[in-house]
C-alpha cells in the first residue's frame, strides 16, 4: 500500500468546485498527465498561487465544506492524482467527487468543523505535514514543533479500494 500524507496545501474556503480544481477548457486533454500543469488554475483565494512552490510540493489538501462540488467529472480527482496529492481532508465532499477519489486510490477524509479548524491552526508553519494511517483510521498533523492526531471514519469498501490502489487494481485482484 502506498504512503498517504506529506506536505499540506491549505485552501481556506467552502464550495471549491470541479471547475476550480481543473478548468473545463482542459477536459479535451488525452491523458491524465496532460492535466498536470492546470491544477487549481482558476481557484481564486487571497495569496494563493496555483503555480507556486506550496502547490507543487503538496501531497495533502486541507479545505472546508463541500469540496469537489459542481460537475461530476473524473478529471478533478485525476489532476490531484497526477500532481501527487494522496489525500484531501474537508468538512464534507460532493458525493461523486468523494467516491472518485477512492476509485483513484486516494483518500477523502471528512472531519467535523472543530477538527478542520484545528488543522488550519497549523497553516502558518512551513514545515506542516500530515500522515494518514489508513488501517488505524488516524490522521496526524505536525508543524511548528507541535502535533495533533484525529480519528476518522472510512467505509470498509472505500478502505479496500484505497488499500488496493484504486478501483482498477481492486477489480484486477478480485475478478
Amino acid at each position: 500500500m502506498k504512503t498517504f500524507g506529506g506536505p499540506v496545501l491549505f485552501l481556506d474556503r467552502d464550495d471549491i468546485n470541479t471547475d476550480e480544481i481543473i478548468p473545463a477548457r482542459y477536459l479535451t486533454e488525452i491523458t491524465k498527465a496532460d492535466l498536470k500543469p492546470y491544477i487549481l488554475e482558476d481557484l481564486k483565494l487571497p495569496g494563493f498561487d496555483p503555480k507556486g512552490e506550496k502547490t507543487g510540493q503538496a501531497r495533502v489538501i486541507v479545505t472546508r465544506a463541500n469540496f469537489g462540488c459542481g460537475s461530476s467529472r473524473e478529471h478533478a480527482p485525476w489532476v490531484l492524482e497526477v500532481n501527487g496529492i494522496t489525500a484531501v481532508i474537508a468538512e464534507s465532499f460532493a458525493r461523486i467527487f468523494r467516491q472518485n477519489m477512492f476509485n483513484c486510490g486516494m483518500v477523502a477524509v471528512e472531519l467535523p468543523k472543530p477538527a478542520i479548524d484545528s488543522l488550519f491552526s497549523f497553516s502558518d508553519y512551513p514545515d506542516t505535514a500530515i500522515t494518514l494511517d489508513i488501517p488505524g483510521q488516524t490522521l496526524t498533523i505536525k508543524g511548528g514543533g507541535k502535533g495533533e492526531s484525529f480519528p476518522f471514519e472510512i467505509a470498509p469498501f472505500d478502505k479496500a479500494l484505497v488499500t488496493a490502489g484504486g478501483w482498477v487494481d481492486y477489480a484486477d485482484s478480485k475478478y
